[in-house]
């Protein structure tokens, strides 16, 4: 297709059917697909209609009957166990082909679904492969998440089969995961058939038969399976994500669609040749570890690497470049946390110097928006791109980003670059209006969306329609702010919800969080905007140090009222900013600013599912009634 971003951006515009019939080219097929795009009950679109396909036979088997089987395909690294595993493609295929018998033995059939529960281990990337390869839907819960929303999850997909594990290994604590399913399964009210326990040497799990059955023992005594032609349209599977409405969204991913975008994306948004090594440091429970820990590179014969462990912890800061160093991964994916974590514990990067990180070409930020402090930090010390990329959950892989793949356009930070071929983006007003380069607006994306995103929502056509296409017609809503400026770069400055009105202006918190973020002595931090009286809201900043600073609390955060005056001026009235020990998370590294807007406003709040730790919420409204805020509590 070329090796030019704008020749090949501009030959998707001219020829959206045939550029993704070319790529398609790229993907095994049982048998050709009738319909490239049906737009029969659009804006419901579906690609490759009439196609069949198997992703677990493009992902595994393919490469063993291609000859590369002995290639190295999963590399396993548990930190938090000591563990190396290695498995080649042919390894890899015979574990999964006895999973997949393990499924059938249960009586799993195409069409049903599949919960997985696990920690980052082999077995989690055994199953979901597995499901892939007997056409069963799988749904992959974020181990050790909490009872309530697992149940919700059960009711809404309704496994006939959970595979989980007896436990997962935090840095500090062992999470049993038995009591947890077990807690769901006694709120929820659909009942699986069976749960198929892995045993964990750390702490096994006191199984109950005969629902509860050793991993081990079923795969032993079962039968491999081959794999299953399937339509190109069938689902592959479902991953939750939060709804506003607190009934998560069930994100459904097709087959067809999603191989060709995947396959294409690791070649040309990453840049990876097969045989190279890709690190997404990310969980198989969030859509990173779907699309790239699992399928993209296995689709493209890379090796990919699956690590269990934390940035900092597991033992010190210098874990990310111990495993690139060990492994020699050539292109890494992470969120900016990650590196902003480190970037905490040893603000000069000196553990770096430790280890040999020459195989590495690039690195790759997203999950959330990268604050260029940030970004120029991971690029000074590990002397490769730092590139971030723009995309989320519904579009399963990146809609913004730096082609590298394409030849690197200039970086822009704060900028994932341009649009990715496949997407047009573009800023709207309230009324649904393309807004001049440069005015911020709501970021939506012109309809069709291409091959891999979402179709729709699991047996629920019509939230789909209403969460995502009913608000602007013709786009997908994708619920960030931002714009797109003169060049065509893309600034992605916040959640819809996290621009804040003061006085009658407009501003992003993502703006006068880059502020912050470039103060020396800042680690990371996070604005939000607080309802006030008299403007309307306000905004207040949170401000985490960075290790070893001597100076001040009270110092450092006068300092950044200062430089937010200076840079966005009087008009962002913002003169209230606290020094927190740390800021709530989820799991995936995401701030919950939603929630600590909620305590500051005195609204009553649900604890997120996804909260990595609840007592952090406790910190926070301390620090927020120091400030005159919290009024409820």
């Amino acid at each position: 297709m070329g090796q030019d971003y704008e020749s090949v951006y501009a030959r998707w515009q001219r020829d959206p059917e045939g550029f993704w019939a070319e790529a398609a080219e790229d993907i095994h097929w049982y048998k050709r697909w009738e319909t490239l795009l049906d737009a029969s009950r659009k804006p419901l679109y579906r690609w490759f209609v009439g196609g069949e396909v198997n992703t677990c036979y493009n992902a595994v088997d393919r490469h063993v009957d291609e000859g590369r089987g002995d290639q190295d395909a999963l590399i396993y690294d548990s930190a938090v166990t000591d563990t190396i595993k290695v498995f080649t493609f042919q390894e890899l295929r015979d574990e999964v082909a006895r999973v997949a018998g393990m499924l059938v033995q249960f009586g799993v059939l195409k069409g049903d679904r599949v919960l997985v529960y696990m920690p980052m281990i082999p077995e989690a990337v055994f199953a979901m492969l597995a499901c892939a390869r007997i056409g069963a839907v799988h749904t992959v819960v974020f181990g050790g998440f909490a009872a309530n929303e697992l149940a919700t999850r059960i009711d809404d997909a309704r496994p006939k089969l959970v595979l989980s594990a007896s436990c997962g290994i935090e840095v500090k604590r062992i999470i049993a995961y038995r009591p947890l399913l077990e807690s769901a399964l006694k709120i929820a009210r659909h009942q699986p058939r069976n749960c198929v326990f892995v045993q964990r040497e750390t702490a096994r799990a006191e199984l109950a038969p005969p629902r509860d059955v050793d991993w081990d023992e079923a795969v032993a005594a079962a039968e491999p399976a081959d794999c299953v032609p399937l339509a190109a349209t069938d689902p592959l599977y479902i991953l939750y994500t939060s709804g506003t409405t607190g009934v998560p969204k069930g994100i459904v991913r097709d087959n067809g669609g999603h191989m060709v975008a995947l396959k294409w994306s690791v070649a040309n948004v990453y840049g990876l040749a097969p045989g190279e090594v890709y690190w997404a440091a990310s969980d198989v429970g969030w859509v990173v570890g779907h699309s790239y820990i699992v399928y993209g590179p296995l689709l493209h014969g890379c090796k990919t690497v699956l690590f269990e462990g934390k940035p900092v912890g597991t033992p010190d800061p210098g874990a990310f470049w111990r495993v690139i160093s060990q492994h020699k991964v050539c292109t890494m994916f992470t969120a900016p946390t990650a590196f902003r974590a480190i970037k905490r514990e040893d603000p000069e990067a000196n553990l770096r110097q430790n280890y040999d990180l020459s195989s590495l070409r690039t690195l790759f930020l997203g999950g959330e928006r990268c604050d260029p402090d940030t970004l120029n930090w991971a690029r000074k010390h590990l002397g490769v791109p730092a590139i971030d990329n723009w995309w989320q959950t519904e579009t399963g892989w990146p809609v913004g980003a730096n082609c590298v793949g394409l030849g690197l356009v200039p970086v822009k930070p704060g900028s994932p670059a341009k649009t990715v071929p496949g997407y047009r983006v573009c800023a709207v007003d309230d009324g649904g209006r393309e807004v001049p380069p440069g005015q911020m607006g709501s970021l939506v994306i012109e309809l069709p969306l291409p091959p891999g995103c979402l179709p729709t929502l699991w047996r629920n056509d019509h939230g789909f329609r209403e969460t995502y296409l009913d608000d602007y017609p013709g786009y997908y809503k994708t619920g960030d702010s931002g714009y797109v400026d003169s060049e065509g770069y893309l600034w992605i400055m916040s959640r819809t919800d996290d621009i804040i009105n003061v006085a009658g202006h407009r501003l992003s918190t993502g703006g006068i969080e880059e502020v912050l973020a470039s103060h020396p002595d800042v680690a990371e931090c996070a604005v939000i905007g607080v309802a006030d009286h008299l403007k309307g809201q306000l905004p207040i900043g949170f401000i985490v140090l960075k290790a070893g600073v001597r100076r001040d609390g009270a110092e450092i955060a006068a300092d950044t009222v200062r430089m937010v005056r200076e840079r966005i001026g009087p008009v962002a009235s913002f003169k209230a900013v606290t020094v927190v020990q740390r800021l709530p998370k989820t799991r995936s590294g995401k701030i919950l600013r939603g929630t600590m807007r909620k305590i500051a406003d005195g609204v009553d709040y649900r604890m997120p599912a996804t909260i990595d730790d609840p007592a952090i919420l406790g910190e926070i409204m301390d620090a927020l009634r120091t400030l005159g805020y919290a009024k409820r509590g």
